[in-house]
């Protein structure tokens, strides 16, 4: 309608009062007849469907023109199509007919179309008023989540600016009493020594009590020593005086001072293994047969040992092979006990009365 007005303007030579219906009305009674408007409306038409021109010059038949008609109709594309079927040279009276009753049905549809667009977007715009009122809904919640955290974020800020003043008031405390100490330090002569001396009375002082604990021990053991060579003396006199052989009595064995090396056995037996070995007047010393201790500690052992005693029963296959290459390469005597009980170790060395011949060495224990 604003091009159809502005044609007729121009064909008036003047602004036209009427409405849109009237232009129109005009218009299409101008169209009937050779004038000015009807030629403006022509060269108008000529100009916009231009392409739509081209592409029918190429037909040279009535039936060639119903058949691009056909195939803009189908498209969609009726406007300039139209227009250029309708002037074309090979366009009669029978295709003039059937194009309008095509266009005529075309206008139906497209109305039908319009409705259910108008439908569609009356459905949107529902659609959009609800997005929009969730929407304000969100951003309000959203602008209290801000205020909230807003409000947060200063409480914080100023959490920190406390926290940090009194950082700054501990490392101002800091710095004083680092200088009240260099001065105290200078003021003091020879502190440094002094320092040094009271630690070492300290370590002192802990060694002392260490070695006050020790000989406690050391008393103790000696007097269940001496109870027990005076039960014992009482036992080898009545032995004496009751059981005479052909060689004479049994002398207990003594391994005074020698050091007695008991490898496996069960750990709770240590203490007992321990008691039989110090009531002979040995010094004990145990290693565990390879199952806690380092084994390689074992060669060590064997060779500050006088006398080995081996746990067969509770010892490890490369700790019992250890043991008995060791003592067949040194000629060290070696008693084997197959029981771990300490009556039994306590049994295998009253027969010590007499050396072990080393040649005789049992098979390993499974």
């Amino acid at each position: 309608m604003e091009v159809l007005r502005r044609l007729v303007n121009k064909s008036l030579g003047a602004q036209a009062v009427a409405n849109d219906y009237e232009v129109h009305a005009g218009a299409v009674a101008e169209a009937a007849r050779r004038c000015k408007l009807s030629e403006l409306m022509q060269a108008e038409l000529e100009s916009r469907y231009v392409r739509e021109i081209q592409a029918f010059k190429a037909a040279k038949s009535s039936l060639a023109v119903a058949e691009l008609w056909v195939n803009h109709l189908k498209a969609g594309d009726v406007a300039g199509a139209f227009w250029a079927a309708l002037t074309h040279p090979r366009c009669d009276a029978a295709l003039q007919d059937a194009m309008c009753k095509d266009l005529h049905m075309f206008q139906h549809q497209a109305g039908a179309g319009v409705r259910l667009e108008i439908a569609r977007f009356n459905a949107l715009a529902h659609e959009n008023a609800v997005l929009t009122r969730e929407l304000g809904k969100v951003q309000e919640r959203i602008s209290r989540v801000m205020v909230q955290k807003t409000a947060e974020l200063d409480r914080v800020q100023a959490e920190l600016l406390r926290l940090r003043a009194e950082s700054i008031a501990k490392d101002s405390r800091l710095a004083f009493w680092a200088q009240d100490y260099a001065e105290l330090q200078a003021s003091i002569p020879q502190l440094d020594e002094r320092q040094r001396l009271q630690k070492r009375i300290e370590q002192l002082l802990q060694r002392q009590e260490e070695q006050d604990q020790l000989l406690a021990d050391c008393r103790r053991k000696l007097q269940v020593a001496e109870r027990s060579l005076l039960e014992r003396a009482r036992t080898e006199r009545m032995d004496t005086s009751t059981v005479v052989g052909v060689e004479g009595p049994q002398v207990p064995v003594r391994f005074d001072h020698k050091v007695v090396l008991c490898v496996g056995g069960r750990t709770g037996n240590v203490a007992n293994y321990r008691d039989v070995v110090e009531r002979v007047g040995g010094r004990f010393a145990h290693h565990d047969g390879g199952v806690e201790d380092n084994a390689a500690v074992l060669d060590a052992n064997l060779a500050a040992a006088d006398l080995v005693i081996c746990q067969t029963g509770c010892i490890s296959h490369n700790a019992y092979w250890r043991v008995k290459d060791f003592c067949k390469r040194t000629g060290k005597q070696c008693v084997y006990v197959e029981n771990a009980s300490a009556s039994s170790l306590e049994r295998k060395l009253q027969t010590l009365s007499t050396p072990v011949v080393q040649d005789e060495f049992p098979e390993e224990s499974s």
